[in-house]
């Protein structure tokens, strides 16, 4: 299926009132930083508290009658999307999550009415589990990414975003399994391709940005990471949000676990916002000189707020954390 602005259009009209039209907010601290005005596109405030929400309803409202349950590999915030979407629907959910993922997220999900499946190291072993319930239990998977009204739902953000200013000049997208970035740049291109759509994510087991280099999806090693929503392979069978990537984005940029950490306190501290790592992986390229000055107004996407809080108020008050046999130095805010 080749998706197209129609696509994310109709999607809008699946969602609104339910997943649509959180704030745009401007952030003086980062004004300062990039040298132009920088938005806070901010999915933090979804119902489920990340943009995930999006993608999941457009999908689970396009199942035909007669579904009965649906299932997906998450971390975490797709999988509360889907159990959140099933339950409007009253759809028995599945969702299959690896032991990376943190134990607030998992909890978050089963707070949804959800089953949790916990399967294995890496997201491929969820999404093994999740193939396997596909089979043998006559559930239907939702893709987190690879799903044309996944990424249809996801895609509505670039609408609202120029929507609300038309002259934004630079987006910037976590960078995961590319159903956000890849519905995004979509919509941004299709209607204005000056917009530079630019990628962003850890340096630590960043697959789209290993695949987009070989020229072909590519596995990778995941490891603990701050932004632990953007694990995860994007899948040797890649459809849709490969190519979108691939021949959308202008640029993916990398950031390392201390930009990210840095980063989370400056949208605390300057913002007042409580956000994923995932969430200020933008933030953390502009900061860290990763990105080419923009010429107009600045938006970066605040994906969610499902964070653990045990080890956010570590990183606010400037303490040491440990990501597995990875370790980050404290150090407070300026």
């Amino acid at each position: 299926m080749d998706l197209s602005l129609a696509d994310i259009l109709a999607a809008r009209k699946t969602i609104a009132g339910m997943a649509d039209a959180t704030p745009l907010v401007p952030s003086p601290h980062m004004r300062t930083v990039a040298g132009q005005e920088f938005l806070l596109k901010l999915e933090n405030m979804q119902p489920i508290g990340a943009f995930k929400l999006r993608g999941a309803l457009n999908a689970v409202m396009n199942l035909p009658e007669g579904v009965t349950g649906v299932t997906c590999c998450s971390t975490g915030n797709h999988g509360r999307g889907v159990a959140y979407a099933a339950g409007l629907r009253g759809l028995r959910a599945v969702i299959c999550m690896s032991e990376l993922v943190p134990q607030a997220k998992v909890e978050g999900v089963r707070a949804l009415g959800a089953e949790v499946r916990i399967i294995g190291q890496s997201q491929d072993d969820a999404l093994a589990e999740s193939q396997r319930l596909v089979a043998e239990e006559g559930l239907v998977e939702i893709s987190p990414f690879d799903d044309p009204f996944v990424i249809a739902g996801q895609g509505t953000i670039g609408l609202e975003i120029l929507e609300k200013r038309p002259d934004t000049a630079m987006i910037l997208a976590p960078l995961s399994g590319g159903g956000l970035a890849g519905g995004v740049a979509l919509a941004a291109k299709s209607i204005n391709p000056r917009v530079a759509v630019i990628g962003v994510s850890m340096d630590r087991g960043a697959a789209m940005y290993q695949s987009i280099r070989a020229g072909k999806p590519v596995e990778v090693e995941e490891t603990p990471s701050l932004a632990d929503s953007l694990g995860g392979g994007v899948g040797l069978e890649n459809r849709l949000s490969f190519p979108l990537c691939r021949d959308y984005l202008d640029d993916v940029v990398l950031v390392t676990e201390e930009e990210i950490y840095h980063a989370m306190q400056t949208l605390y501290y300057e913002d007042r916002i409580v956000a994923e790592g995932a969430c200020v992986v933008g933030i953390a390229a502009m900061q860290a000189g990763r990105l080419p000055k923009p010429r107009g107004p600045a938006a970066t996407i605040v994906t969610g707020r499902n964070l653990d809080m045990s080890q956010f108020t570590k990183i606010i008050n400037g303490q040491d954390i440990a990501l597995g046999d990875y370790r980050i130095a404290g150090k407070a805010y300026r």
